[in-house]
């Protein structure tokens, strides 16, 4: 057993800086890809932006007051939906993260 470990760690030693580099080259343009995405997505909302949403919530009201939900396409639909559990689970990650844990609150 101790010869298997030793073994181990004697591979692990030769091939480890090779995995390593693998694994930074493999890496590295798809970290790049995604900070340049969640620069743009997850950043808060500037001051021009807010009418905006704000303007577009109305209309969406109104759009639910005169019935044009019935008119939505498929992929409208569809899109609506994935957005709305989108903001779902980001609230649900967010109660997680706030009462440090899956149930309930320390009481």
């Amino acid at each position: 057993m101790a010869q298997a470990a030793q073994r181990l760690a004697q591979r692990i030693a030769t091939r480890g800086p090779q995995l390593l580099s693998a694994a930074v080259a493999y890496s590295k343009p798809r970290l790049a890809t995604f900070w340049y995405y969640a620069k743009v997505e997850l950043a808060p909302p500037t001051p021009a932006e807010i009418p905006r949403a704000i303007d577009s919530m109305k209309a969406m009201v109104r759009s639910f007051q005169t019935g044009r939900l019935a008119q939505l396409t498929v992929k409208e639909a569809l899109r609506n939906g994935l957005v709305a559990t989108e903001v779902l689970m980001w609230f649900y990650i967010g109660e997680i993260i706030g009462k440090g844990g899956l149930i309930g609150y320390n009481v």
